[in-house]
């Protein structure tokens, strides 16, 4: 079996993906490209299920989680950053390093914020421009109620709700004009089956009126500049040509075989992996797992990283251990990208082998026969 991709990003390549990315360059300033650019923009918009535009930076995911802060907050402006990992942590040093005022609202490992703890956080800072929030914490697997936090802005014109959903756009539903997102950032290297290169970003109606008045330096992420440019059909700087060409594959199969039946084959992973940790008697890690990723509970006394490490020397599988506090405890397995149940077989089948606990990959391929 070749080397298997199971992290929560970068993934598996699709086979066409990797054949497009291999294809002649051409200029980004031709009628060719522009007529890639324009389809993917519109297909863009259908996986964030927003009549506004979606921004593509040649950036990766952390990119495109600055440009939502640049673009809607001026130094001195209070941030509310909910942080239940390493990501909400770096989005706070982001807002910090841009001059915010920064409030965070820590949150246990593992767990879910809550809506009723978002709410008190707003009362005791009602200055409070904008809520960062994670959709997906990439770092402990956790799925955070944005809808629930989204309906508690949406009375409050003058406090915007940021979300990150590099690892969520396009892997579970998180309609972004539905639900009342304010800012949402996605990423090439997960759930839209690309390298990393690209990130993603749109803001509401709501969230335009403080684009345009925000004071923090922007040049390279000012998306007023990049409006202007998409309206006459090009982009402002050079363009990621393999990229955009292979995301606009992506796109137009993910329209084909319908985004309901592709969140569906992401769920089915996730719930596999959910039985593999249950019946082995691991466990899950997350209280509020994502359909993205899943953090697996290692057994006491057995050292995660040295088990990533192996799977890789021995199995050629490549999963992402834990974290700081969650370092050496969790395995962390994605399931985004081009992954066939045989991949995940192997998973299976090494995980029992490397851990010396009974193998369960007998009633992994019955769970397997009655989920297609």
């Amino acid at each position: 079996m070749p080397d298997s991709l199971l992290a929560p990003g970068p993934v598996n390549l699709h086979p066409e993906v990797r054949r497009i990315l291999s294809l002649p360059m051409i200029h980004h300033r031709t009628p060719e490209f522009d007529v890639i650019f324009a389809r993917a923009l519109k297909g863009l918009k259908s996986i964030f299920a927003t009549q506004e535009t979606v921004f593509i930076h040649t950036s990766t995911g952390s990119g495109g989680m600055e440009s939502l802060l640049v673009n809607t907050i001026s130094p001195g402006d209070e941030v509310l950053c909910i942080v239940s990992g390493k990501f909400g942590e770096r989005w706070a040093e982001m807002a910090s390093t841009f001059g915010a005022k920064t409030h965070v609202l820590n949150v246990p490992w593992g767990e879910p914020v809550t809506a009723a703890a978002v709410e008190a956080e707003l009362k005791k800072f009602p200055a409070t421009r904008a809520v960062l929030c994670q959709a997906c914490e990439t770092s402990t697997a956790v799925k955070h109620p944005i809808q629930e936090i989204a309906a508690l802005l949406k009375s409050r014109p003058e406090t915007l709700l940021l979300v990150d959903g590099i690892t969520a756009v396009g892997a579970y539903p998180l309609p972004m004009d539905e639900w009342g997102i304010d800012g949402l950032v996605a990423g090439s290297q997960k759930a839209f089956m690309l390298p990393t290169g690209l990130s993603f970003v749109a803001f509401s109606k709501k969230a335009w009126s403080f684009v345009e008045k925000a004071k923090s330096p922007r040049y390279y992420f000012d998306v007023r500049k990049e409006k202007k440019s998409y309206d006459k059909g090009e982009s402002t700087y050079s363009a990621a040509v393999p990229l955009i060409r292979a995301l606009d594959w992506v796109l137009v199969d993910i329209e084909k075989q319908t985004l309901a039946k592709h969140y569906a084959t992401i769920e089915r992973r996730a719930q596999m992996t959910r039985e593999f940790a249950k019946i082995s008697s691991l466990g899950l890690y997350s209280k509020s797992p994502s359909a993205s990723v899943t953090a697996i509970n290692m057994p006491a006394g057995v050292d995660g990283q040295k088990i990533r490490a192996e799977l890789e020397e021995k199995d050629l599988i490549t999963v992402i251990g834990g974290q700081d506090q969650a370092k050496g405890k969790i395995l962390r397995v994605g399931h985004m990208g081009f992954i066939t149940d045989d991949e995940m077989l192997h998973l299976f089948e090494s995980l029992c082998r490397l851990l010396k606990i009974p193998d369960v990959t007998a009633q992994m391929k019955l769970w397997m026969g009655s989920h297609p």
